[in-house]
């Protein structure tokens, strides 16, 4: 056996490392995801499938800052807009000389060049302070997008661009687009996940438990927190073009704070730090807020009670707090079983 690297982030953290996701998850994973369209009834119900693995990619990297590295954003929501727009604007603008392949791929490096540029004043800001740093970010970003008008038609929004293909095969359908973005979470999700186990995500673990610790331990903080801020813009990026070709139109009313904050929810509700807790926490509250639609009335009470509700009941979130709930029931279980 091999002595482990001596690296900054091993000395201080040696045993932190997280158990790494068994391949047989992601097996077990990739069986529902073939299987889910079905078992389900209609379009309407695939459609809301891939809602819920659009979000749930924007969440895997969300989470991924907010949960294992520390640093809260309150701008999410910006990124999956510049991703969704840029692939409206070359797929109109260009459409007969870019692949829609090419102008989602350039959403996604234009998502994470700007998470680049802007993440390095804006991570100098910590805890409340980063949060309002990142909520401006975000409200730039949706002003840009409803005033350049020249470029984003304003208000009027984005439409009319190629939709996707593989081979000839056009992805014009709720099925054919749900296992694209099925494909999709998967792929993130084991990104996610080595990352996590990586010397990337020891060294996230040490900045989110002490960031004087980990700079004294020799972690370089401003380098792994710009990397997991790009990691995550350029997620959202990637599920902003898959938006925009599943709507098949883009508007700014899209993206805007609200939007932010249910990202926010969902990487809380899911549980922080828990990578399968993200697709929980996007499926959950996803299906809430199309619940929630027509009874806009009532729509912030009862979002609010069940917030309240989960953080109270759960405050793991609801991976850990079943898994938690399953582990208690099998340990009353054994007592039972050994008495008789």
């Amino acid at each position: 056996m091999t002595a482990p690297r001596d690296t900054p982030e091993a000395r201080l953290s040696p045993t932190r490392a997280l158990p790494r996701t068994r391949p047989a998850w992601f097996l077990v994973a990739a069986l529902i995801a073939g299987l889910l369209p079905l078992g389900l009834s209609d379009d309407y119900a695939v459609h809301l499938a891939v809602a819920i693995g659009i979000n749930a990619i924007i969440v895997l990297g969300l989470n991924l800052l907010m949960g294992y590295a520390g640093q809260v954003s309150l701008g999410q929501a910006a990124f999956v807009g510049v991703g969704a727009y840029a692939a409206a604007i070359l797929g109109t603008k260009l459409g007969g000389h870019i692949s829609p392949w090419l102008a989602m791929l350039a959403g996604v490096l234009l998502s994470a060049a700007i998470a680049a540029v802007v993440g390095v004043p804006l991570l100098r800001l910590r805890g409340h302070y980063l949060a309002m740093g990142t909520l401006g970010f975000g409200m730039i970003v949706h002003i840009v997008m409803v005033q350049w008008e020249g470029l984003t038609t304003g208000t009027t929004g984005i439409s009319g661009f190629r939709p996707l293909s593989i081979a000839g095969v056009s992805l014009d359908t709720e099925t054919r687009m749900y296992y694209l973005v099925a494909v999709s979470v998967l792929l993130v999700l084991a990104m996610a996940s080595n990352i996590i186990n990586s010397r990337v995500g020891r060294a996230m673990r040490a900045v989110h438990t002490s960031e004087p610790a980990a700079g004294t331990s020799g972690v370089d903080i401003s380098r792994y927190k710009l990397q997991v801020f790009v990691i995550s813009a350029a997620f959202a990026g990637l599920a902003g073009g898959l938006y925009a070709h599943h709507a098949g139109y883009v508007n700014p009313d899209s993206f805007g704070f609200g939007y932010s904050i249910q990202l926010v929810v969902m990487v809380v509700i899911g549980g922080m730090a828990s990578i399968w807790g993200a697709i929980f926490g996007a499926g959950s509250v996803t299906l809430l807020g199309e619940y929630l639609r027509s009874r806009q009335e009532l729509s912030p009470v009862i979002f609010g009670l069940v917030l309240m509700a989960a953080m109270v009941l759960l405050p793991d979130g609801l991976w850990r707090g079943a898994a938690n709930a399953l582990s208690r029931l099998r340990s009353r279980r054994r007592p039972e079983s050994e008495a008789s």
